[in-house]
């Protein structure tokens, strides 16, 4: 397991854990992170992640992909 931040782009990933403070993952999971899921890192630009969940493409901070674990 690691960070989301650490994986490839256009690999695709299970998220495997969130984790956080109950307000981040409340958060993160109502943006489709839930532990199952899929998530390819789509690239990283300036400090924040670019990828792709639920046929959505979203962009978290460093800060937050380094607590989706995959």
């Amino acid at each position: 397991m690691v960070p989301l931040v650490y994986a490839n782009p256009g690999e695709e990933n299970i998220i495997r854990k969130v984790g956080g403070n109950p307000e981040v993952k409340a958060h993160l999971e109502n943006l489709g992170f839930v532990p199952g899921g899929s998530v390819t890192v789509i690239s990283v630009i300036g400090g924040n992640v670019i990828v792709k969940v639920k046929e959505s493409r979203i962009a978290v901070s460093r800060e937050m992909a380094g607590k989706i674990m995959v």
